[in-house]
């Protein structure tokens, strides 16, 4: 490749296992990491703490700025909870905007990045040399988000969670800022019959064509 950086943009609905697929890339590359996801949940979770409404918009613009990534505390932005709060506050544009920086200063860091998210090949890096697009039917997803959170310990109502995933996916879908949306140069990748070995070779396999491809164009 011409240039030093990989960067790996993944996008997807959620529970499409695209977190999963960025973690494994990102160690299999020696490549940093970002869920941006997490920006949103923790954006949310701000708000919450402050007895704040998620459609605030000065406040969740106010704690999308104060951000550290260093303070995150995974285990409990990741409740459903937080899921959904997430969902809400993503789809203001002031939050979207305040947010851009931070995901873009992470992706341009010399050595590459990996990226997940849902605008990551479409806004945050429309110029990243390996896109993908990580998707599953809406029942699998329902499945493997029921199983997560049954792991932690959450009470589980897969009729209720199926009906989360697809209300998700029409505000994300929906949205005015950003929308969820596959990347005209991104490689689609569904996993609704492969397990997380299959999808993350498939995943792999599509990097690695990328960068033959980059490399002969050299």
């Amino acid at each position: 490749m011409s240039e030093r950086a990989l960067t790996i943009a993944i996008d997807g609905p959620a529970a499409s296992g695209k977190g999963t697929l960025a973690r494994r890339l990102a160690a299999h590359f020696g490549l940093p990491h970002l869920d941006t996801g997490l920006l949103y949940r923790a954006t949310a979770c701000a708000l919450l703490d402050e007895g704040r409404p998620l459609d605030d918009i000065p406040a969740a613009v106010a704690a999308a700025r104060g951000l550290a990534l260093a303070d995150f505390d995974e285990a409990r932005l990741r409740t459903r909870e937080l899921g959904e709060a997430a969902s809400v506050v993503a789809a203001i544009p002031d939050v979207r905007a305040a947010l851009i920086d931070l995901q873009r200063g992470f992706a341009a860091r010399p050595e590459g990045a990996v990226l997940d998210g849902r605008d990551i090949g479409t806004v945050i890096c429309p110029a990243a040399p390996v896109k993908i697009f990580v998707t599953a039917s809406a029942e699998t997803r329902a499945q493997r988000r029921a199983l997560e959170l049954a792991a932690r310990g959450e009470k589980v109502d897969y009729a209720s969670i199926l009906a989360d995933v697809r209300q998700r996916d029409e505000r994300d879908s929906a949205r005015s800022a950003a929308p969820l949306k596959i990347a005209s140069d991104a490689v689609r990748l569904d996993t609704t019959d492969l397990d997380i070995e299959a999808a993350f070779e498939a995943a792999r396999d599509i990097v690695l064509d990328k960068l033959t491809l980059a490399a002969r164009s050299d």
